[in-house]
């Protein structure tokens, strides 16, 4: 079984930064993908980023690319996604995701979840 565990979420101004970090435990951590996706009021859960095993590969939403950064520390079992230059449109509550193997940005082929972050960007 795999738990995951996001932090980092809060309040921040347009154009600030912030750092998420899930936390997993169990031993598949190091040899998944792992993505995150966010969920707007009233919107449905969308991709924004997932990074394999090896941190080799990434992808990216188009609304996030050139603003936020995923990576991953296989050592500490967390992957983390640095945002920078955020907008009101990103205030969305952040979860993370693990699958098996290969990039996704299908929310239906992540196995397990986290219980979310709240993160909010004021104008």
């Amino acid at each position: 079984q795999v738990q995951l565990v996001e932090s980092g979420g809060g309040l921040v101004q347009a154009g600030g930064s912030l750092s998420l970090s899930c936390a997993a435990s169990g031993r598949t951590f190091s040899t998944s993908t792992m993505g995150w996706f966010r969920q707007a009021p009233g919107k449905e859960r969308e991709f924004v980023a997932a990074i394999i095993w090896s941190g080799g590969s990434t992808s990216y939403a188009d609304s996030v690319k050139g603003r936020f950064a995923i990576s991953r520390d296989n050592a500490k079992n967390t992957v983390y996604l640095q945002m920078s230059s955020l907008k009101p449109e990103d205030t969305a509550v952040y979860y993370c995701a693990l699958r098996p193997y290969g990039i996704s940005t299908n929310r239906a082929t992540y196995q397990y979840w986290g219980q979310g972050t709240q993160v909010t960007v004021s104008s």
